[in-house]
């Protein structure tokens, strides 16, 4: 009798065969465009509230849904410190800068630790989905937490997402969660609008280009899997200075260098599913 050696695939066949899902779009809105990264501290968050901020300087309505659960940015991203309103069915968005923002950070206290269990994460994300009075928007950010888990799946599952820009920095580390990331929202069916390489490079006093993390490999990865690179985004200080006072740089600094980059790709959204 031989023995057969057993993968991990051949144990998970049955649970990983494709499925169609009854998606809904979220009430209020157009169009819903996931921000992910499959890894922490690739500037995500950053990156989601400067992209939400572009769009509605092209005379857009845009909201900003922070569904990282265990770890909210956008109150101190906006800096927002104040409770939303609720009828005792609905919550009301917050308005900051012109966005309609909403976060779980917003209705607990800045250093109180999120310890929810896998049920308790999908209850939130729906609500906050279902029970949230969006105003005709035409673009919602949902800022994603990092990883494959419970928050990805509810989503991409129930949710009708347009979309889904993944964002890393050029390390072989980060680039590793990145890959499975793509991997789960082709199995899902998620459309990926493209790849982008953020913290690519660092211009020093001296105008040279420096890639302190690493050159190329985003798009080298958005080519092994066949999908849009959207371009490079260089660290600049000031991001992290405006982040850190609760205004971002697209908000702050209309006409850095940075925020043309975020305005250049939020007209690339605007022509792609509103012209």
């Amino acid at each position: 009798m031989t023995n057969k050696k057993v993968g991990l695939s051949d144990t998970m066949k049955a649970k990983t065969t494709p499925k169609t899902y009854r998606r809904n779009p979220i009430i209020g809105t157009k169009y819903t465009i996931a921000i992910s990264s499959a890894k922490g501290g690739v500037g995500k968050s950053t990156f989601a509230s400067n992209l939400a901020l572009a769009l509605g300087k092209l005379d857009l309505k845009v909201g900003i849904l922070d569904a990282d659960i265990y770890g909210p940015s956008l109150p101190k991203l906006f800096s927002i410190n104040e409770k939303p309103e609720s009828d005792g069915q609905n919550i009301k968005p917050i308005n900051k800068y012109g966005i309609q923002c909403m976060s779980i950070g917003f209705l607990t206290d800045e250093q109180t630790p999120m310890i929810w269990r896998g049920p308790m994460v999908t209850s939130a994300i729906k609500t906050f989905t279902q029970k949230v009075s969006w105003e005709n928007l035409d673009f919602i950010i949902v800022d994603m937490p990092p990883g494959t888990g419970d928050t990805q799946l509810t989503f991409s599952q129930e949710i009708k997402l347009d979309g889904v820009i993944i964002i890393s920095t050029p390390q072989e580390i980060a680039l590793l969660d990145v890959k499975r990331g793509i991997r789960m929202f082709e199995k899902l069916k998620v459309n990926i609008l493209g790849l982008v390489d953020n913290m690519s490079y660092f211009i020093g006093d001296d105008g040279k280009k420096y890639p302190i993390f690493g050159e190329g490999a985003v798009e080298k990865t958005a080519n092994e899997f066949s999908k849009k690179f959207l371009g490079q985004i260089p660290i600049d200080i000031n991001v992290g200075k405006c982040g850190d006072k609760g205004k971002p740089i697209v908000e702050e600094d209309i006409d850095s260098d940075i925020s043309k980059i975020y305005l250049n790709l939020a007209e690339k959204l605007k022509q792609e599913f509103i012209n």
